[in-house]
């Protein structure tokens, strides 16, 4: 099981990424004590059949990872928004991406706490491919954007440890002029 909110956004827009999508948008609301998270890509999108078994975490097609037939990113995902008092929303429809949409109640006893939100930007960011990765995050009327091709053209890629560590700094910066006074 995920550990932190910041988790269950690097599994859910890792997998888009890894499924060939060109454009992964990831929307974080906080707001009256509740974390709205949406993920939406343009990948390969699923089937009925597919999304109705990406809820089981052992109906895994081994695709990806051919000696694993288990996958728990959605059902893990569900669990932790269950037990929280939360809400999911997944749809997905072939040739058109998938979208996944989640609250939690951050005000609950068994809400995750955020995690790393910058870091897992910017470790989405690095990864290798062809693909542009844009994040909102919000918090009341405040909010900040990034996008990695905005990153990669300012830092001149984001390959090597210096450019990663520029970028994490100013993802971070970000994040805490966002939260100060909170």
């Amino acid at each position: 099981m995920h550990a932190t909110i910041a988790d269950f956004v690097a599994d859910i827009a890792q997998n888009a990424i890894e499924a060939g999508a060109s454009a992964v948008f990831v929307d974080l609301a906080e707001q009256d004590g509740a974390m709205d998270v949406s993920i939406a890509d343009n990948g390969p999108g699923m089937d009925a059949e597919t999304l109705r078994r990406s809820a089981d975490p052992f109906a895994g097609d081994g695709a990806k990872h051919p000696h694993r037939r288990v996958g728990l990113g959605l059902p893990g995902l569900r669990q932790s928004v269950s037990q929280a008092g939360g809400t999911v929303d997944v749809r997905s429809e072939p040739g058109r991406g998938t979208s996944v949409w989640f609250r939690f109640d951050l005000r609950h006893p068994d809400a995750p706490p955020l995690g790393d939100l910058p870091g897992v930007f910017v470790g989405l960011m690095s990864f290798d491919g062809d693909y542009e990765l844009r994040v909102t995050r919000s918090r009341g009327d405040r909010s900040y954007a990034l996008a990695r091709g905005d990153l990669r053209q300012a830092l001149g890629g984001l390959s090597d440890a210096g450019a990663l560590h520029l970028a994490r700094r100013y993802a971070a910066a970000l994040e805490e002029d966002l939260t100060k006074g909170a």
